[in-house]
């Protein structure tokens, strides 16, 4: 083989416009499959690669601009798709989770009639270039009007009802088929170690001396003078990390079970029926992971993840999630499917689901009713302030609630001397918003410390039982 010869003809058509394009087609599919499963690149290296597509749109849309009418449209419709996810990623940049999500479901909507647009262009136009059938058979073919399941009377309109069919049918597939992806997922907890302590209150004692006054016994204006030394003690209560906080032994703040590259993660689950990424647009989850990073100074992600129920299951067993968060206060919607992988992530991957009640009565009847459903043979119980998770590595002295929903108390589903499932019932993602939804800092303050906690109790379960399982 003339290996110089294929070289230069490997250069000669990489230099075409539309090679280029192709290739770029391809790495624009990896960057989006980064965003919808594989979380690795930043939110703004993202944006930045979603955002390399305008100009390449702009150049094939002006590169046809004199052009065939159809052709003209079929660029521009390809466009769509790039400057869609564009936009529908722009608004995470600022932790725009509902706008995000509410572009993206626009354009979905906008895709399905773009599609069916062209779907009716192009049998409209085969069926007037198809010639008629010779046979006596019956016909199958859809460009044809005179297709036997088109009937004798009305074809024209039942050809064009089973385009909207066939067409429906395939665009739901493949959107099922797209949302549905998992890709094989990995959750690794940064390595370390640390004691399972609670954090100490340090009293000082700040000595504050106010400044001397010489004053006039023969002015003429009367002064209520201050003694001479008005000494003022103030006491302030600080946290001094004297210690680690994690579990094991291991250099640093983490956990013996986890990696090197390992970050504490916070991930929340999606569903169907309610409001899932309540308080997301206002900062709750990335604050609360950000404080929880600062805090026990463990390394955390710099983003929370959204994610579906149905992608847990693409984790596996010994690298899944410690802890997932589920919040709202409509109606919660999950599928018998659905169930089965959370009692498996639960149970098999030793997981810990996080519920919140985002604002009403309801709620938790739906969320006590999912779980009967997920973990039939376990009642819930209520967690009082003497479980660890209420102790390690902050002692609440109460439990904090934001906005009362019915009961006071927190519940917890126990398997085998382990919390897998803890619902709080008042509105603690508030707390963690952006402006702590005005709540004063007594309570936003308990709200983080409890947050804290649940996570390090998920976290430290799931590294004991790994390091048990060695």
């Amino acid at each position: 083989m003339d290996w110089p010869r294929v070289r230069d003809s490997l250069r000669h058509h990489a230099r075409r416009p539309v090679v280029r394009t192709g290739i770029y087609a391809v790495l624009w599919c990896l960057l989006w499959l980064d965003a919808r499963v594989g979380f690795i690149l930043p939110v703004a290296v993202q944006a930045l690669g979603f955002l390399t597509a305008l100009p390449v749109c702009i150049y094939w849309i002006r590169h046809w601009r004199n052009g065939p009418p159809h052709l003209r449209r079929a660029v521009r419709s390809v466009c769509y798709l790039p400057v869609w996810q564009l936009a529908a990623h722009l608004p995470l940049l600022f932790s725009g989770y509902g706008m995000s999500s509410a572009i993206a479901t626009a354009g979905t909507v906008g895709a399905f009639f773009l599609g069916l647009g062209w779907a009716v262009w192009w049998i409209d136009r085969e069926t007037k270039r198809a010639r008629p059938p010779v046979t006596s058979k019956r016909v199958w073919d859809p460009r044809q009007l005179v297709a036997w399941y088109f009937g004798r009377n009305s074809r024209k309109l039942r050809q064009s009802v089973f385009t909207l069919l066939v067409y429906s049918g395939l665009f739901g597939g493949t959107f099922m088929i797209l949302t549905r992806l998992t890709g094989c997922s990995v959750y690794e907890a940064p390595l370390g170690g640390g004691e399972e302590k609670q954090l100490r209150q340090i009293v000082r004692i700040q000595k504050v001396i106010n400044k001397k006054y010489v004053i006039n016994p023969y002015s003429s204006v009367l002064f209520n003078p201050p003694p001479i030394d008005d000494v003022k003690l103030d006491v302030l209560e600080v946290t001094e990390h004297l210690y680690k906080i994690g579990q094991g032994k291991g250099e640093g703040a983490g956990f013996v079970g986890g990696t090197t590259r390992g970050k504490v993660r916070f991930i929340r689950l999606k569903y169907d029926g309610g409001d899932w990424a309540q308080d997301m647009d206002r900062g709750s989850d990335l604050n609360l992971l950000t404080e929880y990073g600062v805090r026990l100074g463990h390394p955390v992600h710099d983003r929370p993840e959204p994610m579906e129920i149905a992608r847990l299951k693409s984790f596996p067993a010994r690298k899944s999630p410690p802890m997932v968060y589920m919040t709202g206060q409509q109606n919660i919607s999950v599928s018998d499917a659905e169930i089965k992988i959370l009692r498996t992530y639960l149970l098999d991957h030793h997981g810990m689901l996080f519920g919140d009640n985002g604002g009403s009565s309801g709620w938790e009847g739906q969320f006590v009713g999912m779980m009967a459903r997920v973990l039939p043979t376990v009642e819930p119980i209520s967690v009082y302030l003497d479980h660890p998770i209420h102790r390690v590595p902050y002692t609440l002295p109460r439990l904090p609630i934001v906005a009362p929903h019915g009961r006071s108390n927190a519940l917890g589903w126990v398997v085998d001397g382990r919390l897998v499932v803890y619902y709080h019932p008042g509105d603690i993602g508030d707390a963690w918003a952006d402006g702590h939804s005005g709540v004063p800092q007594e309570v936003w303050e308990s709200s983080y410390q409890l947050g804290i906690n649940v996570i390090y109790y998920a976290h430290s379960e799931y590294s004991k039982w790994l390091a048990a399982a060695k």
